[in-house]
């Protein structure tokens, strides 16, 4: 048996009574660290798949656009992280996706802000934006970042369809 620094057993004897009050927080201390490393894992992947979903749509930015729209676009909250999309996806704020009302689901595009140039490549996954007829695309949080518009809330862009799907060419 291990003793502790004063000569005696840390949790005295086995079955002792002091032992029997101090297992219980043994048990839960340790259950605790699998806990949180089991939990630390799926953060790890998930961070994985979201860099290579997005590096995935860095392939589309040679393409050429086949069509241009113009128009403003806002981005979508936090608090609608989780939720389930139009085409069935679960929105992700990190995955760089916009809905739009009109553009097919899969649909790549380029987005440019006007007035500082900085561009996102992203695709559609959902529907909206439902409030003005002037909004284009609502972005992910990710795709706003990119093109700097989270202050501001709504940009002028310019929209550039880069590929649809072959069903709806």
């Amino acid at each position: 048996m291990r003793e502790g620094c004063d000569g005696k057993a840390p949790m005295g004897p086995p079955g002792s009574r002091k032992a029997r009050r101090r297992l219980p927080f043994v048990i839960a201390a340790g259950l605790a660290l699998v806990l949180l490393q089991g939990a630390c894992a799926p953060e790890l992947y998930q961070a994985e798949y979201v860099r290579r979903a997005n590096a995935w749509l860095d392939h589309f930015a040679r393409y050429r656009p086949r069509q241009v729209l113009r128009g403003q676009v806002t981005y979508y909250h936090d608090s609608l992280a989780g939720n389930h999309t139009a085409n069935g996806e679960i929105y992700d704020p990190r995955m760089l996706t916009a809905a739009s009302r009109t553009l097919p689901f899969g649909t790549i595009v380029r987005v440019v802000r006007l007035d500082n140039g900085r561009q996102v490549t992203l695709r559609i996954n959902d529907r909206g934006p439902y409030g003005k007829k002037r909004r284009l695309l609502d972005l992910s949080r990710a795709a706003a970042n990119r093109i700097g518009i989270i202050t501001r809330g709504v940009a002028d862009v310019r929209a550039e369809i880069l590929w649809a799907p072959a069903h709806v060419r």
